[in-house]
């Protein structure tokens, strides 16, 4: 449904707004700390980080909602980024590193993986959703 090309220009744009919004609350120290600013939201209304960038690259909020599930959670945290997909899936790691000075990054004790529970028949999401993907 996307273009590589402009599937590039979203990464960047929506990057870019995301350096810029998380500038000031952004504390690698203490990952946690403005955990809930950087929470990115889909509930049926577009979350305007992700309405911005595309809107940088004229895609339209009625193609978004066509391309992305209409209730996404997305917590965005130093050394770890995780989702959820409608009120009630399981929370998911979607990028998780190493912190620097060689500390281990929190450990997801007695969490079994989403990739996981999908290959044992526990489906997270229980909907079948078409993503776009954005990665660095």
């Amino acid at each position: 449904g996307v273009g590589e090309e402009q599937l590039r220009r979203f990464r960047e744009c929506l990057q870019e707004a995301m350096r810029e919004h998380y500038r000031h609350h952004w504390f690698p120290l203490v990952p946690s700390k403005g955990s809930g600013y950087r929470c990115i939201r889909i509930n049926h209304k577009m979350d305007p980080l992700i309405g911005k960038a595309a809107g940088m690259i004229g895609l339209s909020h009625e193609r978004l909602f066509q391309l992305l599930p209409s209730e996404l959670t997305l917590w965005v945290d130093p050394f770890e980024v995780s989702y959820r997909i409608g009120e009630d899936g399981s929370i998911c790691v979607l990028y998780e590193s190493p912190q620097p000075g060689g500390k281990a990054a929190k450990q997801l004790e007695g969490r079994t993986s989403c990739k996981e529970e999908w290959r044992i028949g526990r489906s997270s999401p229980s909907k079948s959703y078409n993503m776009m993907t954005v990665s660095s």
